[in-house]
């Protein structure tokens, strides 16, 4: 559901497609034998194309999502659009100057590999006080890198990217994915939902599109099935729902996916990688919190909830406390209060309604906080009492709207919490994307190789400790995609990553460390009173770091 003044965008033909792959697929070996000089020169000006556009960028997304372009919430699309765009850029700027192939802060060896990749520099150490983030690789398998830049491919290959509709960043950051990590060409359909970001994207890369290696095109499911089964198309890569990665790869009704699931015969053989989404779970380890440690956290997972209006695929989906912990009661209270002071938002994604009134029909005990106004809205709602059981609706299904489920299991003291949570997640919770787990210092120390043990058993790409789980999608040092070993007969959150700036071949999950309580007040929390001077700040600095905009940066955080 898009904003009256959100532009209307021509879809591309059947035959103009055809033509543009046929363009793309005759540029292909020519990619591959581009040096990484020039592959240099190609991303320090698309940067530059960015930061040019990046405000009509900004602006366009949010009369797209019903914010005022003027407002402080304006900033939330500075950060997810253009900002997280040249971060990936920049990142892969520095990675192309070490030859594809940039050394880790540390790598540590205790029978899996773990590379500590951020923060990297003086300067990130100052923004991001407190944080360490690792990516861990799979075990048995070597800690190489860059393998497109220590053995070139003897021949290109045309990838078909199937964008996002929900975050405008992800669309160009899984095409610059297939450029420069996989040396691909790229055909990029826009999602119909944000199609209006097409123009732009296309103004912004423009030295790759001149050169023939990236075009974007425009249209719906009959556009992207085309695509999907032409004979020029090498690979496919979709950003999106697991329903739609079933409907490519074993075909359009339930019936015909069941019979090819069956007789292993999909629709397509071509090689496909995935992000498709998850109940995103949030762990809350029980210990001994301050009011101030309360609200904080509190605020911290309302944000989580309500960031982009919930249509993000790591939104907090459940939150998983000890039923026996003295403070759940009083926790779960302030959340609620958090929720409820938090002002709704449009809910513009397709069948956003349709989705909240089926969570309703099943749990009657929903609480629906704050003001709404249907159906431009889905208010935030708690669902408290779900059931911690197998194939529980809230924790089967993508909610995709602002619903938050509260579980509790039989536990009181930490260490049993703990391992009943890590169990619970991996197994009962659907997706392996991404989770966060909260856990104050003091408890932290307590259960000391214990708590390590468990974030190892922890089967989900992306793991934020005090941190959101998202902050490690918008931070391109990370692998971002589901955990390793999702088959396409049961997809769930997906195969293969992005992002992955160290360009590491086997990486099976990234973890974010971050103190219990984060200082100045995060970019992700709800109300953020300064965000839109911090995120054309940060936008600035990302774009050319100097000291004088670290120092601008520090002072429009402060002001949070």
């Amino acid at each position: 559901m898009l904003d009256d003044q959100t532009p209307s965008v021509a879809a591309t033909s059947l035959a103009q497609a055809d033509a543009i792959a046929t363009q793309l697929h005759q540029r292909k070996d020519a990619w591959v034998n581009v040096s990484i000089p020039d592959r240099i020169t190609y991303l320090r000006r698309c940067l530059d194309g960015v930061r040019a556009v990046a405000p009509e960028w900004a602006t366009a997304a949010c009369h797209a999502k019903g914010i005022d372009p003027a407002s402080t919430l304006a900033g939330e699309e500075w950060f997810v659009g253009p900002t997280a765009t040249i971060a990936g850029l920049r990142s892969l700027i520095l990675t192309l100057e070490t030859k594809g192939q940039p050394k880790p802060v540390r790598l540590r060896r205790d029978g899996q590999t773990i590379a500590q990749v951020f923060p990297a520099n003086v300067m990130e150490r100052l923004l991001w006080r407190g944080f360490v983030g690792e990516v861990w690789l799979q075990p048995e398998k070597p800690p190489t890198q860059g393998m497109v830049y220590r053995q070139k491919p003897a021949a290109g290959t045309l990838a078909l990217v199937l964008g996002a509709g929900n975050v405008s960043s992800i669309a160009p950051l899984d095409a610059l994915q297939k450029l420069f990590a996989e040396a691909a060409v790229v055909l990029l359909k826009m999602n119909p939902v944000n199609a209006y970001m097409g123009a732009l994207l296309e103004t912004a890369f423009q030295p790759l599109r001149e050169d023939g290696f990236l075009e974007i095109v425009y249209g719906g499911a009959e556009l992207g099935r085309h695509l999907c089964q032409h004979p020029l198309v090498d690979t496919i890569h979709i950003t999106g729902s697991h329903h739609t990665h079933d409907a490519i790869v074993w075909g359009s009704t339930p019936d015909e996916q069941a019979q090819r699931k069956a007789a292993s015969q999909p629709l397509t053989t071509k090689p496909i990688t995935s992000e498709l989404g998850c109940v995103t779970p949030v762990i809350v380890i029980p210990g001994h919190w301050s009011e101030a440690d309360i609200a904080f956290q509190a605020r911290h997972v309302a944000g989580m909830v309500v960031h982009n209006a919930s249509f993000n695929c790591a939104a907090a989906k459940v939150i998983i406390t000890a039923k026996g912990w003295a403070q759940r009661d009083v926790f779960l209270a302030q959340l609620q209060q958090e929720l409820a002071k938090t002002p709704a938002r449009k809910a513009y994604y397709p069948g956003a309604q349709e989705r909240y009134q089926a969570f309703l029909e099943r749990y009657p005990q929903a609480i629906a906080l704050g003001q709404s106004e249907p159906p431009t809205t889905v208010p935030w709602t708690l669902i408290p009492e779900v059931p911690a059981q197998a194939g529980e609706y809230a924790l089967t299904q993508e909610a995709f709207c602002g619903v938050l489920a509260d579980v509790s299991l039989n536990a009181t003291e930490a260490s049993d919490f703990l391992s009943q949570a890590i169990a619970f997640a991996n197994e009962q919770v659907w997706g392996n994307l991404s989770c966060t787990v909260l856990v104050d210092t003091r408890t932290q120390k307590q259960l000391g190789k214990e708590f390590e043990a468990a974030i190892a058993q922890l089967k989900y790409g992306a793991i934020g400790i005090n941190v959101w789980s998202a902050v490690l999608f918008s931070l391109p040092v990370f692998s971002w995609g589901a955990f390793p070993g999702n088959s396409l007969q049961d997809i769930t959150s997906g195969r293969g990553v992005v992002h992955n700036a160290f360009l590491f071949e086997h990486p099976q999950k990234s973890v974010l460390r971050a103190p219990f309580r984060i200082f100045p007040l995060p970019i992700w929390f709800a109300r953020h009173p300064n965000l839109l001077q911090l995120a054309q700040r940060f936008t600035d600095f990302q774009a050319k770091p100097s000291w004088k905009r670290l120092l601008k940066v520090a002072l429009a955080s402060l002001r949070g």
